[in-house]
């Protein structure tokens, strides 16, 4: 990181480092100490106490956002003709099957969301090398692979998102955008929060909710104290 700007330097001079923060303090801090003059997405980093390498301590699923991600979802639903008039209508961006998968072994990936049914799996899971790194490829346990393609589009366009413990055993997710307001924030990051209280493993031994951060794509992070939220 380069030298900090003086708008930068004020705004981080708001804060202390070495506290911690409850999760409304946070979300105020996070809005506070970003000047960017575009709508910054605010995110959540949680360090959990698992060995993701281990299987029977992966954490992963999905969670429903009590006001959304700011974000406008943009769907894929690779689909059977039987089922594209049922993902036009929940809205989804591009549906289609063959010319898709064609374009995606082209290295085309224009999405955020890409949605399937378990017969057209076979085909779509050839697409993994692709798929798999940019965290596109449908799983069933995420609501992506479902014979119910509309209500899967429905939820992803209202701030479904999908999470996943990564190597280092940390969950990154995005909790919504700087224009939000600090209790938004702060009620979509708890609603995170307790979704992966839920799901804690049984063989994840110790601490199991290590540290959380909030921060936004142009500020510092601020830790929240993990005993106000979990």
């Amino acid at each position: 990181m380069g030298t900090l700007s003086k708008k930068m330097k004020a705004a981080v001079a708001q804060y202390d480092n070495s506290k911690t923060y409850s999760l409304p303090e946070a979300a105020s801090l996070v809005k506070k100490i970003t000047s960017t003059k575009f709508d910054a997405s605010v995110d959540l980093a949680v360090r959990l106490g698992v060995d993701p390498k281990k299987s029977n301590q992966m954490v992963r699923g999905t969670v429903s956002l009590p006001h959304g991600t700011g974000k406008d979802v943009r769907v894929l639903v690779l689909c059977t003709p039987d089922k594209e008039a049922e993902a036009r209508a929940a809205g989804a961006d591009h549906v289609g099957l063959t010319e898709y998968i064609d374009k995606i072994k082209g290295g085309w990936t224009d999405v955020d969301v890409i949605i399937t049914t378990p017969s057209v799996m076979g085909q779509v899971g050839a697409l993994g090398r692709i798929l798999g790194p940019r965290g596109l490829m449908p799983n069933p346990k995420t609501g992506t692979v479902t014979m119910d393609v509309g209500k899967a589009v429905t939820e992803k366009k209202a701030g479904n998102i999908d999470f996943k413990v990564d190597k280092a055993g940390i969950v990154h997710a995005s909790i919504g955008r700087v224009s939000f307001d600090a209790t938004q924030l702060a009620e979509n990051a708890s609603e995170l929060i307790s979704t992966l209280v839920k799901l804690k493993p049984s063989a994840a031994k110790g601490t199991y909710m290590k540290s959380i951060y909030v921060s936004s794509t142009m500020s510092p992070s601020v830790q929240v104290e993990t005993k106000s939220v979990s």
